[in-house]
């Protein structure tokens, strides 16, 4: 990597980047963000790295997840804690179905740039540029939302911050303390078998803690019972954003993007030869990969080792997203080759993107059957082959939306049009998001190994 520079990836071709009709302007705000603060820091970034790796052994468990695009509109404080109480919900449950520390990774604090299948859209006979997420256009479908604003990067570093702020404020200031597991519970989720089943799990929490408690071990002196770590991540798209944000660690030397813990690379993006990767293959962040049907064996492999020469644990995470219907036939070419080659990676499964569907009415959604189906054939496939079926990676928010149908709230396509929220693609409700949680738990139990049993003790 000696020739690589955070610029470097500027001589490669690219894909899925905005027209912006003044390169003046969009030098100077480049210019002008990389003056900023970083927004997170190297130390915690390989903190990150180093509890990804113990997921890559098969010691931990990673739980991505948030919005599929942020918005501007949807920035409040209300909005972030209604997220990340579920996200505690999901992570108490994960962690109670496998034994095992859950790594919380957010699609939070950056996820504003999206990729599209087309440069432009076309309603009614009109014809404009695609919206690509608030970071780069507007999404009302007029002429002047859809110019792209290269001033946008300034809105969407600066709501970054202030969401980075508000997240690290409930993660170690008492919101995450496990005696207020109960009270993360969403009003709109009390009618749903899951809030049975959550409570079920909520009074083993407490009679566990009552138990320590006799024992003299409290959320006051033992701060594991009353923090979490938190960690942030977007799929890196904008380029010109990132090489801004992009620093040298003042104690390793080495070049961090400090626009996010964790990074990913999406699958429209992915090329060995292009941009996204020349930019990825510098940048000591842990990083994800996307990994759908169209990732060729010959790709693959030259994408292992331009992103993970040294074979590093934790540096990797292998995003899958396949879709229900062809899991089962394109995850163990993959898993086969990683084996094969030796590699050790994180493999975690996006069951979101491959199932997304047009419903009757019009709108874009992905049944939870689905889903949940492809969640299943994820953790079948480790089994059969040995691997470990380290994570989800979903889209999810905390809000009662009617986006994906099915799940115990029972949404129908009927139902879409009465809180579709979502700035591009379908997420997962709470209640769904919770539903969720507890199959995976379920898998995550058949993957446990057996203990022995000390026989000289009985």
């Amino acid at each position: 990597m000696s020739n690589w520079t955070p610029d470097s990836w500027r001589s490669k071709d690219i894909r899925q980047v905005p027209a912006y009709p003044d390169k003046a302007e969009l030098a100077a705000v480049e210019e002008r963000l990389s003056s900023f603060p970083p927004l997170v820091f190297a130390g915690e970034t390989r903190g990150l790295k180093e509890q990804l790796a113990d997921v890559a052994h098969g010691k931990a468990f990673l739980l991505q997840g948030g919005d599929c695009a942020e918005s501007f509109a949807e920035h409040h404080a209300d909005h972030i804690r209604d997220f990340f109480r579920v996200f505690l919900q999901m992570a108490v449950v994960l962690t109670s179905g496998g034994s095992k520390p859950v790594v919380k990774v957010g699609r939070v604090a950056g996820q504003f740039a999206k990729p599209r299948s087309s440069d432009n859209e076309t309603i009614d006979g009109v014809e404009l540029p695609s919206y690509r997420g608030d970071i780069i256009n507007g999404i009302d479908f007029d002429e002047a939302s859809r110019v792209p604003d290269p001033n946008r990067m300034s809105m969407a570093y600066r709501q970054s911050a202030a969401t980075l702020n508000l997240i690290r404020a409930f993660a170690s200031g008492g919101y995450a303390n496990l005696e207020r597991t109960h009270e993360w519970t969403m009003e709109f989720i009390k009618d749903t078998s899951s809030y049975q089943q959550y409570e079920e799990l909520a009074k083993k929490i407490d009679d566990a803690i009552d138990f320590m408690r006799a024992l003299g071990i409290t959320a006051e002196n033992t701060p594991q019972l009353r923090e979490t770590k938190f960690y942030t991540s977007h799929e890196a798209l904008l380029l010109g954003y990132e090489q801004a944000l992009t620093r040298r660690d003042s104690i390793t030397n080495d070049w961090y993007a400090t626009s996010g813990h964790m990074l990913w690379i999406g699958d429209r993006t992915r090329d060995p030869s292009e941009a996204h990767v020349e930019f990825f293959s510098g940048i000591k962040n842990p990083i994800g990969l996307k990994c759908g049907p169209s990732l060729s064996n010959d790709d693959f492999k030259r994408l292992l080792d331009k992103l993970n020469p040294e074979n590093e644990a934790g540096r990797l995470t292998l995003i899958t997203r396949f879709g229900a219907e062809k899991i089962n036939d394109e995850l163990p070419r993959l898993v086969e080759l990683v084996k094969s080659e030796g590699r050790t990676v994180v493999w975690s499964c996006d069951p979101m993107h491959g199932n997304t569907v047009k419903a009757s009415t019009g709108y874009k959604t992905r049944p939870f059957d689905s889903v949940l189906s492809e969640v299943k054939s994820f953790f079948e496939v480790h089994r059969q082959l040995g691997t470990y079926a380290g994570g989800v990676h979903v889209e999810m928010t905390g809000a009662d939306v009617t986006e994906c149908v099915g799940g115990s709230s029972a949404v129908t396509e009927a139902d879409l049009e009465s809180r579709y929220h979502t700035h591009c693609d379908p997420r997962l409700n709470a209640s769904q998001a919770l539903e969720l949680a507890f199959l995976v738990a379920e898998e995550m139990r058949d993957q446990r190994p057996i203990r022995p049993r000390n026989l000289a003790a009985i």
